[in-house]
């Protein structure tokens, strides 16, 4: 299974989305591909699928694909030219010729731009890269941290609060220190572990909750299995480049919740599941799915065959997917979004790395 999931994505995925999903005249990337004719329904653009994509892109560069190389640079040209502003922040939304529709700053975007920066370090030169990664990371200290911890959703400031932002920052910060070598990123990785086990993680269910209020509070909502395998691959990745584990039993309470509670009977996880285990929602969307890889890779070759045997349906050969299972069984025939490309490609890359 794990060989025939990585021809998909180098031989289906990666070559349908470089010949689909790049709009090369406009410059940009689309935001989704109709499983019918391949075309994409938006009038519109988003950052984090500029930058998801040039994660994407980066990561189908270094394993050989041809011109992936240059849609990262499309991306990168496009966040350079239309996305940055004056005070070292990105915009949020755009239309098809890039103009700026919605001027937001997003801390969840943010965090892409980021991880982007890193991961296009393996395809251009880095000196450049590594000048914008420490100048937005300065602009997200210095302008989005929020008085009772962590960092603010966005500017104009937003409620709820969400664990979520802080987890994808995580992950760039871990990919920023790997590729720069400036220390600041994992000081500043640590911190947002640290975040985690003081106010992201529940002990008295073993969850992590999702929303939360201006102080961190959480708020009543549902919890998501894919957000703890999510967690359990970045403690991982912090422990190895930190030289410790300092979350082990709250990864341990994360692991026990998903597979007590996390996993429909047919074989998918969850999107949502009550903080006592009671299902919230009998459907399935694609993402999870690719996150459970990460968590499973890290428990055995068991774990790893239910989380591959679970993910294989929902991919068509032609290099697209269904983004859902729906609570009928079913497989829905919406669009398929190019931000998913994303959570495959970073999912199999992994998986792939590990043997």
């Amino acid at each position: 299974m794990r060989d025939d999931l990585w021809s998909w994505l180098t031989r289906q995925a990666w070559p349908c989305w470089l010949a689909h999903g790049v709009d090369w005249q406009n410059g940009g990337f689309h935001e989704s591909l109709s499983l019918e004719d391949k075309r994409c329904p938006a009038d519109h653009r988003r950052l984090r699928v500029v930058a998801r994509q040039v994660y994407s892109f980066s990561l189908a560069h270094r394993h050989g694909l041809p011109r992936a190389g240059e849609a990262v640079e499309l991306g990168l040209d496009f966040l350079r030219r239309k996305a940055k502003r004056p005070d070292g922040g990105y915009a949020w939304r755009f239309a098809l010729d890039g103009r700026v529709i919605d001027d937001r700053r997003d801390l969840y975007d943010h965090g892409f731009v980021l991880l982007a920066l890193s991961a296009a370090a393996a395809v251009l030169p880095a000196a450049p890269l590594r000048a914008m990664a420490l100048q937005l990371d300065d602009f997200i200290e210095h302008r989005m941290t929020h008085a009772e911890g962590g960092y603010l959703e966005s500017l104009p400031p937003a409620l709820p609060r969400r664990q979520n932002p802080h987890m994808h920052l995580l992950e760039a910060r871990l990919a920023a220190f790997e590729a720069f070598g400036d220390q600041r990123f994992l000081d500043a990785a640590t911190r947002l572990v640290a975040l985690f086990r003081r106010k992201f993680y529940q002990f008295a269910t073993g969850t992590l909750a999702e929303f939360y209020d201006d102080d961190l509070r959480p708020l009543p909502a549902p919890v998501e299995p894919g957000h703890h395998c999510e967690w359990l691959w970045l403690l991982d990745w912090h422990a190895r480049l930190a030289g410790g584990h300092v979350a082990l039993a709250q990864a341990a309470g994360l692991q026990r919740f998903v597979a007590r509670f996390g996993v429909l009977q047919a074989g998918p996880l969850r999107d949502g599941v009550a903080p006592n285990g009671q299902p919230a929602s009998d459907s399935a969307r694609l993402w999870p799915q690719a996150e459970r890889l990460k968590a499973a890779a890290l428990q055995g070759p068991v774990a790893l065959a239910a989380a591959e045997a679970a993910l294989a349906p929902y991919l068509r050969p032609d290099g697209l997917w269904h983004e859902r299972r729906l609570a009928d069984g079913s497989l829905s025939q919406e669009a398929a979004p190019a931000s998913s490309l994303y959570h495959l490609s970073c999912a199999l890359d992994f998986v792939a790395r590990r043997g």
